[in-house]
């Protein structure tokens, strides 16, 4: 029986639009993109151009701080396209997909130093993450403890996936656990709700969150069991990454498929996919939009965390999420905050939804307000499921001063921390941009 932490802060919000949860088909695009952008804090050096035949796993580009890091192609086929944008910068890979599945052959690996190899090589690598600075890890760097967060409470969150981990994905998450305790002298955590079918190999060790979003975020779960110091290094990946990992040891090849969500008031029949990172998601959502003269926005991901990519964007390299709701900038409330709400997607007393619990909500992507001074008013505190003081924190970032960040705890925190906070914040802060930009900074100032 895993221990069971209980976390009073938190936010639950029910949206229109959950999944159903069964798989009703497999997507197989013509083509799909490596988007740089979608690993933070690297600098791509690109290694294919247009013409280049690849394979699945490939390497098509490699990180110039840390060479060993590689980035691999899921797909077999053709290089059709390196777009760029200002000063150059990488936009996008894009591989037309010839439906061959060709792959790399990648050998057997048994000791902690071949299974850290195989991972580089393999691309594996850029889904282990580490605090500080929540940025792909430093394989140079041995981690303290290694954080598996294996469920998701977002809002509309994809479920089935996890609920995987004990069916299908069951033999290749126990591989990918078996592995990562191979790159660590401390202990490798998993992450999961009470309730959870999951089970682990033996030296792993599973802790159980009861709580509200964000209980799965794996910041939050290190802080809760032990958290970073300064001076100390930690890893975090998602459980669905190990389960790609653990493919790769069993059939020595890299198999990225995964299970994704399609959900959000403005899908027809929300349900889940099967896809791979980079898709478009115009694949994904063709023939599943309910028809609309309005605006919506396309998120890879979910409404608190995610990305807006729009129609035209690929589904992220870390996502198993898309969801679509209402633009909202061709609406007007008469009268604005003061009508009653009765449908207000909401946490706040003032409004007659708050007062109406157990209802689905249909959001849109206003903020409703402009942003003003920080109010000193706990509302973070509410929702931010970590002893640390979050209000004090935002404006030590935005001070940037480093001793009060280190003291208010900057290294244990990535921006999805905040997400809660920034959905309740009446001063309509982009806390979470706050957050990446103050590690941005720190750790260019540390280093």
């Amino acid at each position: 029986m895993a221990n069971v932490v209980k976390l009073k802060s938190g936010l639950n919000l029910r949206l229109e639009g959950t999944a159903v949860p069964n798989v009703v088909k497999t997507i197989v695009s013509d083509t799909v993109a490596i988007v740089p952008d979608n690993f933070h804090g690297i600098v791509p050096k690109v290694v294919v151009k247009p013409g280049d035949a690849v394979k699945v796993g490939s390497a098509v580009m490699y990180d110039k701080n840390h060479p060993e890091v590689q980035f691999v192609s899921p797909v077999s086929g053709e290089v059709v396209a390196v777009e760029r944008g200002e000063r150059r910068k990488v936009m996008k890979i894009v591989i037309k997909n010839d439906k061959k599945d060709e792959a790399v052959n990648f050998d057997k690996v048994s000791s902690a130093v071949e299974v850290k190899q195989l991972l580089l090589q393999a691309g594996m690598w850029a889904y282990i993450k580490q605090r500080p600075y929540d940025v792909i890890a430093d394989p140079e760097v041995e981690p303290r403890d290694i954080f598996v967060t294996a469920f998701d409470n977002a809002p509309l969150a994809p479920t089935l996936a996890y609920d995987m981990l004990a069916g299908d994905d069951a033999k290749a998450f126990d591989k990918g656990l078996e592995a990562l305790a191979l790159l660590t002298q401390g202990k490798v955590y998993v992450g999961v709700e009470p309730e959870s079918k999951v089970k682990v190999p033996a030296g792993i060790e599973m802790v159980a969150f009861k709580g509200n979003f964000p209980a799965c975020n794996a910041g939050v779960q290190a802080h809760n069991i032990a958290p970073v110091n300064k001076g100390e290094t930690i890893w975090t990946i998602n459980a669905l990454d190990v389960v790609v990992m653990g493919r790769l040891l069993i059939e020595g090849r890299v198999d990225m498929m995964r299970t994704v969500a399609v959900t959000g008031s403005e899908v027809a029949s929300p349900a889940y996919v099967k896809a791979l990172p980079g898709t478009p998601v115009a694949d994904i959502l063709k023939g599943n939009l309910i028809e609309a003269d309005y605006a919506r926005r396309v998120v890879s991901g979910n409404v608190l965390t995610g990305v807006n990519v729009s129609i035209e964007g690929y589904l992220g390299a870390y996502h198993s999420h898309v969801t679509v709701i209402p633009e909202g900038n061709d609406t007007h409330d008469f009268l604005g905050w003061a009508m009653p709400g009765c449908n207000a997607l909401t946490t706040s007393r003032t409004f007659l939804s708050r007062w109406l619990p157990g209802r689905n909500r249909k959001p849109d992507a206003r903020i409703h307000g402009g942003e003003r001074a920080i109010i000193m008013s706990e509302e973070y505190d509410r929702v931010f499921p970590m002893d640390i003081l979050p209000e004090y924190l935002v404006k030590a970032v935005i001070a940037f001063d480093i001793d009060r960040m280190e003291q208010l705890g900057i290294y244990e925190v990535a921006p999805e921390d905040f997400a809660a906070c920034e959905f309740v914040d009446t001063s309509k802060l982009p806390l979470q941009d706050i957050i990446r930009k103050g590690l941005d900074a720190l750790r260019k100032e540390m280093n």
